[in-house]
């Protein structure tokens, strides 16, 4: 392919080393200078690592229903870089982001998620994507780094005699060790079963509690309001019948995420029915941790935990073995399984939030490993504290009575931090909160779409650090 040249989608391609990715003509296209480089699908390889000094420049890219999206790092949007690092082939190589590869950044140019932002850039604070854990991450290190060799995790089995088949043994330990660190669910008598996200297990979950006496009957899936905006579109094959407190039917699946998302409130199923308890924010970084929940289902995922949504990986612990059973089939039927990669990565990540907090290993200098509720109880205390002035200062916005309590994992009374903010607008003459802020560049989603008031909005708190700053100064200006 020497000298050869390929073009694909707007990206170009040289065999001698230069990738140029431009998604306009004339725009400035981002150049990475690697050695015998060849594509495959949408990553590229390298068959050695580029040198340390290498340079690489991001364009603006455009975004879906027009405008640009401003320069982030290669994986984040488009086209994700890979380079594999030949040096270590002895030990294993090591698929790498180019993005967080500190050899693929010029010296002088800062991390991602301290790059600064455009003063008119638009706040999407629409998803809860958790990228105020990247800082911790970082100064992790390399004792979270997983090394993955090209023999193994090839078989679509785990262990073909366990329950959940497609299991790792060894993130099934360390979630089961989390557990019992935190102390807030119950592991011994539960089966766990892997997914892909809580999304997955939510559908595995509801699928395995319809009753087949019902035949062609949908149950109705029903979850007190202010509910998490996807129930709705998550119970589609069933028969979402709205807000469990005044559902009037006799049988039914009960959603209860607690602490809530949007609000944050400590909830308990109302119904007599069959209930699957969402506890993704039951951690101390959230919320206080009063004890260990013994639900009959109850869901968890990792993005919540650490942060790394993109691994997109979730667990279940199923109290009754015949309903785990029915979960792993749908999983196995949805997706054959869920990735060996994910459940690797997720297992290492756990390790080194557990290993920080049962024998904390010491460094050079003798210091401990940085503990992560620690550090995400710290930030989201100061952005809580913020926001709670600054909604005060305003008179434009209120915000849910702060609540206190207990925390067995923090030894102390903490209040409570949720993922998001229920803002409403008091603002006279407005009707609907999302549409005025948007007006301001910030991007919320609606409370009609929790089965709330339009006046309310749920905002992400787990951006990172100058979103949030830039959120703030926004809202002190209405």
């Amino acid at each position: 392919m020497r000298g050869q040249r390929a073009a694909s989608a707007g990206r170009g391609f040289k065999s001698r080393g230069i990738l140029q990715l431009a998604s306009r003509p004339r725009q400035q296209s981002r150049k990475i200078r690697l050695p015998r480089c060849f594509p495959i699908g949408s990553a590229v390889f390298a068959s050695k690592a580029p040198a340390a000094r290498t340079k690489v420049v991001f364009a603006r890219a455009p975004m879906a229903g027009g405008g640009e999206r401003s320069r982030v790092p290669a994986g984040a949007a488009g086209l994700a870089v890979y380079v594999v690092d030949g040096s270590r082939r002895r030990r294993g190589c090591v698929a790498r982001s180019g993005a967080d590869d500190v050899a693929l950044r010029a010296e002088d140019e800062a991390p991602y998620h301290a790059v600064a932002l455009a003063p008119d850039a638009v706040l999407n604070l629409e998803l809860g994507d958790p990228t105020m854990y990247e800082a911790f991450w970082r100064e992790v290190g390399s004792r979270a780094a997983t090394v993955i060799r090209g023999w193994q995790a090839m078989s679509y089995f785990s262990d073909p005699a366990a329950l959940c088949w497609f299991l790792e043994p060894e993130l099934e330990r360390e979630v089961r060790r989390l557990h019992r660190v935190v102390g807030n669910a119950v592991v011994d008598g539960y089966h766990l079963v892997v997914g892909t996200g809580a999304t997955q297990l939510y559908q595995a979950a509801m699928y395995a509690l319809s009753s087949p006496a019902r035949g062609d009957k949908p149950v109705p899936v029903v979850s007190p309001a202010p509910y998490y905006s996807t129930d709705l579109q998550l119970s589609g094959f069933y028969r979402w019948a709205g807000d469990a407190n005044t559902f009037a039917g006799d049988e039914c699946i009960e959603l209860v995420c607690s602490p809530n998302n949007p609000d944050g409130a400590v909830r308990e199923a109302v119904t007599g029915g069959k209930a699957i308890h969402d506890l993704v924010y039951y951690w101390p970084q959230y919320t206080p941790i009063a004890g260990r929940a013994a639900h009959d289902i109850m869901l968890f995922t990792v993005s919540k935990i650490t942060g790394h949504a993109g691994t997109r990986l979730g667990w279940a612990l199923v109290k009754d073995r015949e309903v785990a059973r029915k979960m792993v089939y749908f999983v196995d039927r949805s997706t054959i399984g869920v990735s060996k990669e994910s459940q690797l990565r997720a297992t290492k990540i756990l390790g080194v939030v557990s290993d920080a907090y049962e024998t904390p290993p010491a460094g050079d200098s003798g210091a401990t490993a940085p503990r992560l509720f620690d550090f995400a109880r710290r930030r989201m205390e100061e952005r809580w504290r913020t926001l709670h002035a600054t909604v005060a200062a305003s008179g434009a916005f209120t915000l849910p009575e702060e609540t206190t309590g207990y925390c067995n994992f923090n030894k102390r009374t903490v209040t409570a931090c949720p993922a998001f903010a229920w803002l409403r607008c008091e603002k006279e003459g407005v009707e609907d909160c999302a549409e005025f802020l948007a007006g301001h560049k910030i991007v919320a989603r609606g409370g009609e779409q929790f089965g709330g008031d339009a006046r309310c909005v749920r905002i992400n708190m787990l951006d990172r650090d100058q979103v949030f700053d830039m959120l703030v100064q926004r809202l002190s200006a209405i």
